[in-house]
């Protein structure tokens, strides 16, 4: 079997301008730092984001965000980076603002390969603009449709050579549904061990959806 262990440029080779990411994180926390460094070497831009939130100016996300790499920003909220509020209110950047628990499912629905959920949140609301309505048993629901992504950049703990994740502690957070959402899943983690190393029933992420693993650190030209 091919390595999934590649620097982080071989790893985001084939990122372009105008490619979609998911990035794994809860305001940085469990957001793959070195991974977001590789975009910005890259140069791309006018790229979709997906994330919880937009970090802060110079950290996770908001990082993309003050190199005005991104075209359109999805997040549940964007309150800790007051960058994204500028170029929101200056028309510089599209941001979509989701319910973080719809958010959440709909990304969990992209991976489980659901046509969409149903959700009474946002329902009488701005929310609910543009979006079709469904009542059950006399109660109104919103359709949220899936999110996919080109791109997912999740950060995990430990892995195994054949990509089977272990996350730590709160950094779980949005990682593993994103691992499951995007068609190139890149994963930065602190430790590589052998196949059979990570007891199958402490993995979180299946190696399965895990398209790449770079070690935390190791640089593009090592």
């Amino acid at each position: 079997m091919k390595s999934k262990v590649v620097d982080a440029n071989t790893a985001l080779a084939s990122l372009h301008d105008g490619a979609s990411l998911m990035i794994g994180g809860f305001l940085a926390v469990g957001t793959p730092e070195d991974l977001i460094s590789e975009v910005l070497n890259k140069g791309v831009k006018e790229l979709t984001v997906i994330g919880n939130d937009t970090g802060f100016p110079d950290k996770g996300i908001g990082r993309l965000i003050s190199a005005k790499r991104v075209k359109k920003a999805v997040a549940s909220h964007v309150g800790t980076n007051p960058e994204t509020g500028r170029q929101m209110n200056a028309g510089e950047t599209e941001v979509v603002l989701v319910p973080q628990g719809t958010l959440a499912e709909q990304v969990r629905a992209a991976g489980a390969g659901l046509g969409g959920i149903l959700t009474p949140t946002g329902v009488g609301t701005i929310v609910e603009l543009g979006k079709q309505k469904i009542t059950i048993d006399g109660k109104e629901f919103l359709l949220e449709l899936p999110i996919h992504a080109d791109f997912a950049l999740i950060r995990a703990h430990k892995a195994d050579e054949k990509g089977n994740l272990v996350y730590r502690r709160s950094g779980q957070n949005f990682n593993p549904l994103m691992a499951m959402a995007a068609k190139v899943v890149v994963a930065e983690v602190d430790e590589i061990v052998p196949v059979g190393e990570i007891d199958p029933d402490n993995v979180d992420t299946p190696g399965l959806f895990v398209t790449y693993l770079v070690k935390k650190g190791v640089s593009s030209n090592e």
